[in-house]
């Protein structure tokens, strides 16, 4: 990754750089990279091989300025085979954001044999052609388009996206921290309509039952509803192999500042 990454580190604080700015109001930060920081400071400090992260939830309930972050995490449960710990993000002062991770230890499946899905019938990335130039999130992320990703009025919404920068300078992404840098775009992906995107995530909650593989993630739009002002979306996630789990997110109708 030859980009520059999304925050450097200098002591406790994130500085937050220009790539890190949001779709809302040019003097905030995108959502994503909010989510992303939960993750990696999650994972950081209380992760570990013999625990898998199998849900992020992240409210995000402030637009944060380019102020420096902190990030203080509390372990609300530390047994054997569940943890759950918190995270809050300050900036300027404020609290702009939370969220919380269970980790679950790993060991062997059940006995037998359980329905699920059927497989992603999809074509690899690297079979697929880049998008245009210019495209919506090529400046933040590659994307090979499966269908038309941002066709309002498309019935079926699928794409593959890999990051193209640390989100931590001098920290590769790790599997855990890469789909939690991406999995804000199920909220483009499921709540676009012909005019484009009228609605800002408030949440997102990410379940896993196993990390991704590689660079590539896969999303599919499985779900959108919207009432006075108040969406949903949800989305299938994918790696290179197979299902990874799924995101949902709820969103308020916003405009542009």
């Amino acid at each position: 990754m030859t980009k520059d990454a999304f925050f450097t580190r200098e002591g406790e604080s994130y500085i937050p750089g220009p790539p890190c700015r949001g779709p809302w109001n040019p003097n905030s930060l995108h959502g994503r990279v909010m989510i992303g920081l939960i993750g990696f400071e999650l994972e950081r400090q209380h992760g570990g091989e013999a625990w898998m992260p199998v849900r992020l939830t992240v409210d995000m309930y402030r637009l944060p300025d380019f102020s420096p972050i902190t990030a203080v995490t509390r372990v609300v449960r530390g047994g054997r085979r569940i943890k759950v710990v918190d995270c809050e993000l300050m900036s300027g002062g404020k609290s702009v954001g939370r969220g919380t991770c269970q980790f679950l230890l790993r060991s062997e499946n059940a006995p037998g044999v359980t329905w699920s899905p059927p497989d992603w019938n999809v074509p690899r990335p690297d079979a697929l052609p880049e998008p245009p130039r210019g495209q919506f999130g090529e400046r933040m992320w590659k994307m090979r388009n499966i269908d038309d990703p941002f066709d309002g009025r498309a019935t079926r919404r699928r794409a593959w996206m890999s990051e193209i920068r640390e989100l931590v300078k001098g920290s590769p992404l790790t599997p855990f921290t890469r789909v939690a840098v991406a999995a804000d775009f199920t909220s483009p992906l499921a709540n676009r309509s012909e005019t484009g995107l009228g609605y800002i995530n408030t949440d997102v909650t990410v379940y896993l039952h196993r990390l991704p593989v590689g660079e590539w993630l896969g999303f599919e739009a499985i779900n959108h509803h919207a009432s006075d002002g108040v969406a949903i979306g949800e989305s299938f996630l994918y790696d290179v192999e197979g299902a990874i789990g799924s995101v949902s997110c709820a969103a308020l109708r916003q405009s542009r500042d």
